[in-house]
């Protein structure tokens, strides 16, 4: 069966998955080290994902964090969103917290994608049509939050709910985080565009997660202008009161 024929959500996987086994290759090569080598991968992961989506879906719009913005994507339904190596700086030093995003926006909604971790245990890919149930949280929230740069409102909302923080680098690491079990909150309020978050929250809603804006509205893809600086991944349970820390806060 050709990738034309597939469903969205396998295309997504079978990307993602081939993308982060192509980036695993690129850095093994040791052609290239530190900023080279997430120039690297990115242009190569890429010049893969653009390739074969506007192979298998001709007609559907594209958005990559690597490729010229052509906003005629506005006018259609249906637009990949995607980021070939999220989290460049984690992936050019070797690390294990980046990822590759692979979503589809339908009428502005994240509906469909793939979340690869290519070196979190053997690789893994989670994926938007096969769930599984959220392991039991821990009895104090656990706040994902970046590993350079944590957000003033996350600090400020984990120290009220009496939290703890976990640094981590790439968005769709640690969105995934919360979909594993991991930590229970993901806030974000540092800046990002739409490819950061697409692929992550469609995964994320798939799982039962909460997903919005920091004001509580909700994400929307596929606009004009894609910079879409906050979100809010977490158990249901907790956004009521993380939505309320954070307005106080702000």
């Amino acid at each position: 069966m050709s990738l034309a024929e597939i469903a969205d959500a396998e295309l997504a996987a079978r990307l993602a998955r081939a993308a982060g086994a192509i980036l695993r290759e690129v850095r093994g090569s040791a052609m290239f080290e530190g900023k080279g080598l997430g120039a690297a991968g990115d242009g190569v992961a890429n010049e893969f994902l653009c390739r074969a989506i506007r192979a298998a879906r001709p007609a559907d719009g594209l958005l990559s964090e690597e490729e010229k913005d052509d906003t005629e994507r506005c006018a259609l339904e249906r637009v990949w969103i995607v980021d070939p190596v999220d989290g460049t700086r984690e992936y050019g030093e070797g690390r294990s917290d980046w990822a590759v995003h692979v979503g589809l926006s339908i009428g502005g909604i994240a509906s469909v994608g793939a979340v690869a971790l290519p070196d979190l245990d053997g690789g893994v890919v989670l994926r938007t049509d096969e769930s599984a149930s959220l392991p039991h949280p821990a009895k104090a929230p656990r706040f994902l939050v970046s590993r350079t740069r944590p957000a003033k409102e996350a600090l400020a909302v984990c120290d009220a709910m009496s939290g703890e923080l976990v640094a981590m680098g790439s968005a769709g690491a640690k969105a995934m985080a919360v979909v594993r079990g991991e930590a229970e909150i993901y806030l974000h309020s540092g800046g990002q565009y739409e490819w950061d978050s697409c692929a992550p929250v469609a995964v994320a809603l798939a799982h039962g997660l909460h997903c919005s804006r920091i004001d509580g509205s909700p994400l929307r893809y596929n606009r004009a202008d894609p910079y879409l600086p906050d979100l809010l991944i977490c158990r249901p349970q907790y956004a009521e009161r993380v939505l309320s820390e954070v307005a106080r806060v702000s």
